[in-house]
C-alpha cells in the first residue's frame, strides 16, 4: 500500500506540478490526525515516510523528566536510559508504536485530508502563475454564459468575463477562441479568481506589441490609449530614432498589421497619430482624419480652441462628438473646436497679438541697433577729440 501510495504522489507531481515535498508534508500531517482520531491517542507523535522503501513508521515523542506526570508525553530518566544511555533531562525520546493495520486504516482516513491539501497546494501554484499575467493578454476558449459572466477556459482555471468588460459588437458562442486581456487576479477561499476583459485599453496596446515587432523591442513607443470599444480608438505612437516612421510602422505595409487589429476587434476602427511635446502639434494631430487650420493653446488651464476648415467641421467634431471626445482623452487637453467662419474674430485678434508682438519686436530691435550706432558715433568722436588733443600737445610741445 505504501508503494502504491507513493507512486500516487509521484503521479501527481507530474499532472498537477506540485512538489513531492508539499505532498509528503500534507501526506504525514494527515496520517498524524488519522492515528490520533483511530486509536485514541492525544501523545505528540511523528510519522516518518521512507521513500526508498515505501515504509511508514510513527514514532510517539516524549520528554525525558525527573517525574512523570503525564506518561503519554513524559518519561523518566532511568526508563530513556535503558533505551539509550546517552539521554538527559529534558531530551526528547521517540518511540515506535505503528499499530499492525495502520496502513489500511491511515489510507481511508487521510484520502479527504491528502485530497484537500492537494488541492490547496495546486491553487497555489495556480495562482502564482496567473499573478505573473496580471495586465498580460491570452487567449481562451468561450465555455459557458450566463447573464452575469462568460466563462473563459484559460488552460488551468476559468477567467470571468464580466458583462461591463464585453464588447457591445460581439457576439459570443461556446467553443469561440477570443483573446482577453487580464485585469485581476486574487486567491479566495475557493481557489484563483481571474477577471478580463474585452473593452480595456491595455488590450488593444497588448495586440498591437504582438503584431508591431518595433513596439515589442522599444524602437517605437505607445504614449497614449484612448478606446471607446467596439467602436473607434485612438493611439498615439512615437520614434525616438527620427528615421523611424512610428505611425506607418504600426499600420504596416498595406494596413497588414493594423488589419489584423481591427478583424481581432470585429471592426473597431483605430486612428494611430503621431505624439508631440508640443500641444499644437498634438491636438491637431489627434482629431485626425480632420484637418486642422490652427490650434490657439491656453497654458493655464491645459485648454485649446482648434480651429478647423467649414466642411471638416462635423469630421472634427464626429458622431455624437465621438472624435473630439477620444482626442480629448488622448492629449489630456480640453478642445474646444470651432470653424473658419465661427472663429474669425478670435483669428484676428490672434493675428492683432502676433502682429503686436512682431511689431515690439522690431522696435526694440530697431532701439537697439539705433543705440548701437550712437555708441560707436560717439565712440568716434571721442577718439578724434583725443587724437586732436593729443595733436595740439604735440604741437605745444615743438614751439616751446
Amino acid at each position: 500500500m505504501a508503494s502504491d501510495l507513493l507512486d500516487a504522489i509521484s503521479a501527481l507531481e507530474k499532472d498537477k506540478g506540485i512538489s513531492k515535498e508539499v505532498l509528503i508534508d500534507a501526506l504525514e500531517a494527515a496520517l498524524i490526525s488519522a492515528y490520533k482520531r483511530n486509536f485514541n491517542q492525544a501523545q505528540n507523535v511523528r510519522v516518518d515516510i521512507n521513500e526508498a522503501s515505501g515504509s511508514i513508521k510513527v514514532f510517539a515523542r516524549k520528554d525525558v523528566v525527573d517525574e512523570v506526570v503525564d506518561p503519554r508525553l513524559q518519561i523518566s530518566l532511568e526508563q530513556a536510559k535503558e533505551i539509550n544511555s546517552q539521554y538527559d533531562l529534558d531530551d526528547v525520546v521517540e518511540i515506535e508504536v505503528t499499530p499492525k493495520n495502520f496502513g489500511r486504516i491511515a489510507a481511508q482516513t487521510a484520502k479527504q485530508v491528502v485530497t484537500q491539501r492537494v488541492r490547496e497546494a495546486e491553487r497555489g501554484v495556480i495562482y502564482s502563475e496567473f499573478i505573473d499575467r496580471e495586465d498580460d493578454i491570452m487567449t481562451g476558449i468561450v465555455q459557458r454564459i450566463d447573464h452575469r459572466f462568460i466563462y473563459v477556459d484559460l488552460g488551468r482555471v476559468e477567467a470571468l468575463l464580466p458583462a461591463s468588460e464585453q464588447m457591445p459588437n460581439e457576439q459570443y458562442h461556446p467553443h469561440d477562441r477570443i483573446k482577453v486581456y487580464i485585469t485581476k487576479v486574487e486567491n479566495t477561499t475557493k481557489g484563483p479568481s481571474v477577471m478580463v476583459s474585452r473593452t480595456h485599453p491595455g488590450l488593444l496596446k497588448r495586440l498591437f506589441e504582438l503584431e508591431v515587432p518595433e513596439i515589442y523591442d522599444g524602437t517605437v513607443e505607445i504614449k497614449s490609449i484612448a478606446r471607446e470599444a467596439g467602436d473607434r480608438s485612438k493611439i498615439a505612437v512615437y520614434a525616438e530614432d527620427p528615421e523611424v516612421d512610428p505611425v506607418g510602422s504600426c499600420v504596416g505595409q498595406k494596413g497588414s498589421r493594423v488589419q489584423a487589429i481591427v478583424t481581432e476587434l470585429k471592426g473597431e476602427k483605430i486612428d494611430i497619430v503621431r505624439w508631440s511635446e508640443d500641444p499644437v502639434e498634438y491636438v491637431a494631430n489627434s482629431l485626425s482624419p480632420s484637418k486642422v487650420v490652427k490650434v490657439l493653446v491656453n497654458e493655464e488651464e491645459k485648454a485649446t480652441t482648434v480651429v478647423v476648415p467649414d466642411y471638416q467641421l462635423s469630421l472634427a467634431i464626429g458622431k455624437k462628438g465621438q472624435n473630439a471626445r477620444l482626442a480629448a482623452k488622448l492629449t489630456g487637453w480640453k478642445i474646444d473646436i470651432k470653424s473658419e467662419s465661427e472663429a474669425g474674430d478670435i483669428l484676428l485678434d490672434q493675428e492683432e497679438i502676433e502682429e503686436n508682438i512682431d511689431e515690439n519686436v522690431e522696435e526694440k530691435h530697431d532701439e537697439s541697433m539705433t543705440d548701437v550706432r550712437d555708441d560707436i558715433v560717439n565712440n568716434e568722436h571721442e577718439s578724434e577729440s583725443e587724437s586732436r588733443s593729443f595733436e595740439l600737445e604735440e604741437l605745444d610741445e615743438k614751439n616751446e
